[in-house]
C-alpha cells in the first residue's frame, strides 16, 4: 500500500504544468473600455462638423457680401445714367440684371411694408377691367397678384410675358391704358422721360401711381421738394390726387390725368430726383 502512494507521488512530480492563459480583463472593464472608445469618437467628429459648418458659414457670408458689392454697384450705376445707358449695360451681360434683382429682393426684405402690396390692394379695390402698365415691374408681382390685364414693363427680363424695351419709349398704344405704376422705378436720369411715356399711354382720367424711397423726396436731405415735382407732373396735364408721406420708407404720389390737356408751350422744369444709392458695409 505504501508503496503504491509513493509510486503516485512520484508521477505527480513528473507531471507537465498546465499553460495558463494569459489574463483576462474583465468583462465590465472591457465595456468600460469600449464606452470611453466611443465617446472619444462623437468628440472628434462633433468638432469635424462644426469646423465644416464655420467653413461653410464664412464663404457663405463672403458670397454675400460679393453679392451685395455687385449689387450696389448695378444700383449706382442704374440711378446714374440715361435709360439708354442702362438698357445698353444690360445687353451686354444680361446676367447683371439677375443679379441686380437678387439684391434687390434682399434689400425689400428687411422693409416692414412694400408698396407693391399697398398698390395692389389699391387695384384689387376697383374694377378688374382697368388695364395697367407697370413701369420697371421687376419679378412681376403686380401683373401675378391681380386679375386686371397688366403690361409688365423692363430693361432686361427672362420672363417672356415682360415687355423689354426702354421705358421712354414702349410699343404701347395711345392712351390705351387706364393705370400707369411706378413702384420705386423712376431710376436714371431721364425719369422725366418715363412719366411723359406713361402720360402718352394713358387714356384721359387715368390714374398714375408713384411709390418713391422717401429720402428722394426730402428736401433736408439733398431729395427733391415734394411738391416742385407734383408741380411738374400737373404740367404734363394731370391733377394731384393723394400724397402720403405716413410711410418711413417710402412716400405714394397718385395723380388723374385731365381729360382735356390745356398746353402752354412752356417747358416743364424737372427737379433732380436723388439716386438711391446703398452704404458700403
Amino acid at each position: 500500500m505504501k508503496e503504491e502512494q509513493s509510486r503516485k507521488r512520484r508521477r505527480g512530480k513528473h507531471k507537465k504544468p498546465q499553460k495558463t492563459q494569459p489574463s483576462l480583463l474583465p468583462k465590465h472593464s472591457t465595456k468600460l473600455h469600449k464606452k470611453t472608445h466611443q465617446q472619444k469618437n462623437p468628440a472628434h467628429q462633433s468638432s469635424s462638423s462644426s469646423s465644416s459648418l464655420k467653413s461653410s458659414s464664412f464663404l457663405d457670408k463672403m458670397k454675400a457680401r460679393l453679392a451685395g458689392g455687385h449689387f450696389r454697384m448695378i444700383n449706382e450705376k442704374l440711378y446714374t445714367c440715361t435709360g439708354k445707358e442702362a438698357l445698353d449695360y444690360f445687353k451686354e451681360d444680361p446676367e447683371l440684371f439677375d443679379m441686380y434683382h437678387a439684391g434687390y429682393q434682399e434689400q425689400m426684405s428687411h422693409w416692414p411694408e412694400l408698396p407693391v402690396n399697398i398698390i395692389i390692394k389699391w387695384l384689387k379695390e376697383r374694377s378688374s377691367s382697368l388695364i395697367v402698365a407697370d413701369f420697371g415691374c421687376g419679378d412681376a408681382r403686380l401683373a401675378k397678384n391681380v386679375k386686371n390685364k397688366v403690361f409688365s414693363i423692363d430693361l432686361v427680363s427672362n420672363d417672356p410675358s415682360v415687355i423689354s424695351c426702354d421705358m421712354s419709349k414702349t410699343p404701347l398704344r395711345p392712351s390705351s391704358v387706364d393705370v400707369a405704376v411706378f413702384c420705386l422705378s423712376l431710376m436714371g436720369t431721364n425719369y422725366a422721360s418715363y412719366l411723359k411715356e406713361a402720360c402718352r399711354v394713358l387714356k384721359p382720367s387715368g390714374w398714375l401711381l408713384i411709390a418713391e424711397v422717401k429720402s428722394r423726396f426730402d428736401p433736408n436731405n439733398g431729395g427733391a421738394d415734394p411738391n416742385m415735382f407734383s408741380k411738374a407732373v400737373c404740367e404734363m396735364g394731370f391733377t394731384s390726387a393723394l400724397k402720403d408721406f405716413s410711410n418711413k420708407m417710402f412716400v405714394l404720389l397718385y395723380f388723374k390725368k385731365k381729360e382735356n390737356k390745356s398746353s402752354n408751350g412752356r417747358e416743364i422744369e424737372w427737379p433732380e430726383l436723388k439716386p438711391c444709392i446703398y452704404k458700403r458695409r
